[in-house]
């Protein structure tokens, strides 16, 4: 992990401000594991100027699956620690960027407070803020990632690293306040965003909320903190912890109990046996989590890390169907953990690679008697080995049928180290890809046939 400096959770600096008349300013930063329980900064609010103000990005992208500008001043909290749909952060694999909040007027701002929540390195707060009453000489509102913005007309409040030694995901608050007096006037407040890290691509920090408190305001009313509702148990070994969060699903805790929790308890430490590889530790923590439909984009299920979020009202749908074995496929993904070494990867795992060994696990071993990924008489003409998903699971499990028992194995290890490229299948059967297909497809076309008569 790259950190330029490190500063401790819990700790308070005194800054001072440069270009504000008011002078020094004091800086909290906080970590904490729920509720938003800080001892030294605000709970979120509800009622502050930054609720009605402009948000506006200066430079950076907006990552596809963050809720937006709108996630910062929405009243609202997200109910756990991966939820992207109620975050704002930058696309993943970017430096970052730069965010204007216009508050529509000049406040005398009493504090300014930003809080995030992530498991892992996006929780952590990395920042600069800035501030501006609007008529400063040469101030510009256009910044690029070569601009000075202290020299932009910007006054510089306060610079924000809330990294621990430690523990590096959580609930993490910040407050800049006054020390004696409010820290000035501003109509522009000015956030340039860094990432966390760059080992991956995932170092953009997930912002739940900013409150900027007017001192000629009202008092603060706290935003409500939606509470968490867990089912936690262990593997059948004791080897592997799971925990599932039914906050936004409680008329499912009987099946999550009775019929999903023995699911995970059995399969997950046996997809860990089917996918080893030389040096690899499977995680042993795994959450699962409900999530509403409308935040899902879509999605049934899928997986992120160690997380595995599912869509509610699809899942109270497919209970008896395809619930728990949609399960085990998202599983798959958390004991595949391709994403590790994407650094030194010679090329990147195809993605019908990556859902196709999933769902061989899931309809080839898992539930076969489903016979969900069966090549019929009219699925047959579109079928090819890299459709992916249940039709690249089929193609798979005729390669491990007629080839090689640990062909699966064999692929997942290079897929998981970086060493995947078009050149596996020639090294492994002596054949390319598209003359496996061929011959795939004739063993499907005999099935069918024989099935006719």
């Amino acid at each position: 992990m790259q950190i330029s400096s490190r500063v401790p959770a819990f700790a308070i600096f005194a800054l001072i401000l440069q270009g504000v008349s008011f002078g020094q300013a004091n800086v909290a930063m906080e970590s904490v594991q729920s509720e938003y329980l800080f001892k030294r900064i605000p709970p979120p609010a509800m009622n502050d100027a930054a609720t009605k103000a402009e948000y506006k990005i200066l430079r950076g992208k907006l990552d596809p699956n963050s809720a937006g500008m709108d996630a910062l001043h929405n009243d609202k909290m997200p109910a756990n620690e991966d939820q992207p749909g109620e975050n704002f952060f930058f696309a993943a694999g970017t430096d970052g960027g730069c965010l204007e909040i216009d508050l529509g007027r000049t406040v005398l701002v009493k504090q300014f407070a930003s809080y995030s929540w992530h498991a892992t390195t996006r929780a952590a707060q990395v920042y600069r803020l800035y501030g501006a009453i609007g008529d400063e000489a040469g101030l510009s509102h256009t910044i690029t990632r070569g601009t000075e913005i202290a020299k932009s007309g910007w006054s510089l409040i306060a610079s924000i690293d809330t990294r621990p030694e430690s523990k590096v995901g959580g609930q993490h608050g910040v407050c800049i306040a006054g020390s004696d007096k409010p820290l000035g006037r501003f109509r522009y407040l000015l956030l340039d965003l860094s990432p966390t890290e760059t080992d991956d691509a995932f170092g953009n920090t997930f912002f739940s909320e900013i409150d900027i408190y007017d001192a000629d305001g009202p008092d603060a009313i706290p935003i409500a903190i939606p509470k968490s509702s867990l089912l936690a148990f262990t593997a059948s070994d004791g080897k592997y912890q799971f925990t599932i969060d039914i906050t936004d699903a409680s008329d499912l805790r009987d099946w999550c109990d009775h019929e999903l929790r023995p699911v995970v308890q059995a399969w997950y430490p046996k997809i860990v046996e089917l996918l080893p590889s030389d040096g690899f530790v499977a995680p042993s923590r795994v959450e699962l989590r409900f999530q509403d439909e409308s935040r899902m984009r879509g999605n049934p299920a899928y997986a992120s890390g160690t997380v595995i979020t599912l869509n509610t009202q699809w899942f109270r749908r497919e209970l008896k169907r395809e619930a728990r074995g949609a399960v085990v496929h998202e599983m798959a993904h958390v004991v595949q953990s391709y994403t590790q070494n994407r650094r030194n990867a010679r090329t990147t795992t195809p993605g019908w690679i990556v859902e196709g060994i999933p769902d061989y696990i899931r309809w080839f071993l898992y539930e076969p008697e489903s016979k969900g990924a069966e090549i019929t008489e009219r699925s047959f003409a579109l079928a090819t080995h890299d459709a992916s998903y249940r039709v690249t699971g089929n193609f798979f499990d005729f390669l491990t049928r007629t080839y090689d028992r640990d062909f699966i194995v064999k692929l997942n290890s290079a897929a998981r180290d970086g060493r995947y490229d078009p050149n596996f299948w020639m090294e492994a059967f002596d054949k390319s890809a598209p003359e496996l297909e061929k011959e795939w497809k004739a063993d499907c076309r005999q099935k069918i046939d024989q099935a006719k008569k």
